[in-house]
């Protein structure tokens, strides 16, 4: 189970050139497979005169939903080393796609391998690495008076207030960091719930 993860900041752009053919390499920060496609959509409208739009990603803290596609090179000949850029750098979250222009002369196999890890390679070097916590939904259901109980926890446990609401029921919604869950539990184990109940959701 990952408690954090790496991926970039922003889009970054690259650019590998090799026997009159051009590679224009494309990173994107991306959280989901349709926001993947939307910008791989994007690309082929904007550049609908290349030969070949060429992608992969990773996508999840743990990294197992990843897909690559070639579009008409040979197998595994543009993908496998976008991918392998990717996974190099420890990266999750991220498409990259590689636009070519075809200059006339065949590279081969082994030429656009190499010319499709060189473009990744460009536009992820140019990249700001960050490292984002994985996070899960807490929700907190207590008495009015128990308020300075609760925000003690929140302050604690380093939680994001994201929604409440007081009344005579109260109701806190929060998100906290997965490393500290177990410490967490733990700690309400330990504690008099008699007025308290804690929901906490799937990992996000």
């Amino acid at each position: 189970m990952a408690f954090s993860f790496f991926t970039i900041q922003s889009p970054t752009q690259g650019i590998y050139k090799e026997k009159g053919s051009k590679f224009l390499a494309f990173a994107f920060p991306v959280l989901s497979e349709s926001e993947a496609k939307e910008k791989i959509d994007e690309l082929k409208k904007k550049y609908f005169d290349a030969r070949h739009h060429c992608f992969a990603y990773v996508l999840g803290a743990d990294k197992t939903k990843f897909r690559g596609y070639d579009d008409g090179e040979p197998n595994h000949s543009a993908s496998d080393p976008i991918l392998g850029q990717i996974r190099s750098r420890n990266l999750t979250n991220v498409v990259v796609i590689v636009v070519r222009y075809f200059g006339g002369v065949k590279l081969g196999v082994g030429g656009l391998m190499q010319a499709y890890k060189a473009a990744a390679e460009d536009a992820l070097n140019h990249a700001s690495i960050i490292e984002i916590e994985v996070t899960t939904a807490i929700e907190f259901h207590f008495d009015y008076g128990r308020t300075p109980e609760v925000m003690r926890l929140v302050k604690e446990f380093e939680m994001k207030i994201i929604d409440q609401s007081f009344g005579e029921a109260c109701v806190l919604k929060a998100q906290m960091k997965l490393r500290v869950q177990q410490a967490f539990q733990n700690h309400i184990a330990q504690m008099n719930s008699i007025g308290l109940r804690v929901v906490q959701e799937e990992e996000r």
